[in-house]
Formats: C-alpha cells, sequence, structure tokens
C-alpha cells in the first residue's frame, strides 16, 4: 500500500520540506500518505483532521466552519479524494489561512467546476493532482 502513495508524498517532500505546518484534512482512515510524511519530514508539524476521526491521532473539525487555530501557519493543506461538494470549502480554508492546497480527486473525477480556473492540473510520474499555490 505504501507504493501506491509514494509519488504523491515524494511530491509533498520536494515542495514542502521547509515547510513548518502541513495539514491533511478529510483523512477517513487512509493513514499511509501522512505516516510517510511524518517519517520524512521530520521538522514538520503533520496534521490530520476529518469529521470522523478514525483514531486518536486525527483531529475532529468540520472544515465548513474550521477551527482557526488548526489551520494558523499552515503552509500546505492537502486532501485526497475530497468529495466535490467540500472541494470549494478546502479552497476558502486554504486563502483564509494562507496555505497552498493540494487536491487529489479519485481517478475519474475533475476538481470541482468553481476552481477549475483557480487550482492548476499537476501530472507528477504516475499520479495527478491539483495544486494551488500562494
Amino acid at each position: 500500500m505504501m507504493k501506491l502513495w509514494e509519488n504523491f508524498t515524494e511530491y509533498i517532500i520536494n515542495n514542502y520540506s521547509n515547510s513548518n505546518k502541513i495539514i491533511e484534512v478529510g483523512v477517513g482512515k487512509i493513514l499511509q500518505p501522512s505516516q510517510i510524511l511524518k517519517e520524512q519530514l521530520k521538522d514538520t508539524e503533520i496534521k490530520l483532521v476529518d469529521i470522523n476521526p478514525c483514531n486518536d491521532t486525527v483531529i475532529y473539525d468540520d472544515i465548513t466552519k474550521p477551527t482557526d487555530e488548526i489551520y494558523e501557519d499552515a503552509d500546505l493543506i492537502y486532501s485526497i479524494r475530497p468529495p466535490e461538494e467540500l472541494q470549494y470549502d478546502l479552497f476558502k480554508l486554504s486563502e483564509k489561512y494562507g496555505a497552498d492546497l493540494l487536491i487529489k480527486p479519485l481517478f475519474t473525477e475533475e476538481v470541482n467546476y468553481k476552481l477549475q480556473n483557480k487550482l492548476k492540473l499537476v501530472n507528477y510520474k504516475k499520479i495527478a493532482f491539483y495544486v494551488m499555490k500562494k
């Protein structure tokens, strides 16, 4: 399973190695990407957020009514397979807190139509995702 996330986490490690804080929103039960980031970016705070935390390492938060102290000073907010209806909320989070945004939709999905002109499609090795840099 770790191989599946190799290219995704490699992109984050290569582009955010000097970050103070990275936040994954909507973690669900896919903990492998954050585990890789925690192992490789030892000086970076990696926070995991979900409305239904799967364990005590995941912080409860509703991104439609975000808790400021979770996201303040974040360099990157990312989400893997977020529902289309929450993608705009992710965009608003990144704008409000001045963080870059990375959205990895399902293979068959595009990003929310409201975001298509705001996010750039990135094809990195064997994986595609959308990015907005501040």
